[in-house]
């Protein structure tokens, strides 16, 4: 018994060494949301398994009558590759700010609740209530090098791990 406790004690210290992100704020700011159409590039994100080796990632939002049609689209591997899309349904569940928005993927099977956690003219952050994944938009492929410093800088103060951010290949215009 003696010769498994080091071993359960630098176990228990490695699991306290990487704290796990906390969940961002609630967004406060209101979204105007002609301001969510049309089409949202994918500068950056948190690795998630569905987009894995995504590259030249797209959002396509139209405004429908009580919320969005999304379309979502990247390339496995390379922009040579066929592109793979997701298509979804987008509710604003808080009208107050328009920044909490509930989408509804395989005919509503399957649904995850997002937050646009900062707007700026020409990059959002969106991200879910578990502070888990998290999305840097851009309405241009490529952001300026000044635009993309400052919209890091703000993941960063949201509390996430910038140096676990990945840039994909930009989609072509």
């Amino acid at each position: 018994m003696r010769s498994l406790a080091p071993l359960l004690l630098a176990a228990a210290a490695l699991m306290g060494a990487a704290p796990a992100m906390a969940a961002p704020a609630p967004p406060a700011d209101k979204i105007e949301l002609t301001k969510m159409t049309g089409r949202w590039y994918e500068v950056a994100r948190l690795p998630n398994n569905t987009q894995k080796d995504c590259q030249g990632g797209t959002s396509d939002w139209v405004r429908t009558g009580d919320g969005y049609s999304v379309v979502q689209a990247c390339h496995k591997g390379t922009l040579a590759a066929p592109a793979t899309e997701w298509k979804a349904k987008a509710k604003v569940i808080d009208p107050k700010t328009n920044a909490r928005i509930k989408m509804s993927f395989f005919g509503g099977m399957l649904s995850q609740e997002y937050w646009v956690l900062d707007h700026k003219s020409d990059w959002l952050i969106l991200g879910t209530p578990n502070g888990r994944y998290m999305w840097l938009m851009s309405q241009r492929p490529i952001l300026s090098a000044s635009a993309k410093s400052q919209a890091v800088a703000r993941v960063k103060s949201l509390g996430y791990d910038v140096s676990r951010l990945e840039f994909p290949t930009p989609a072509r215009n």
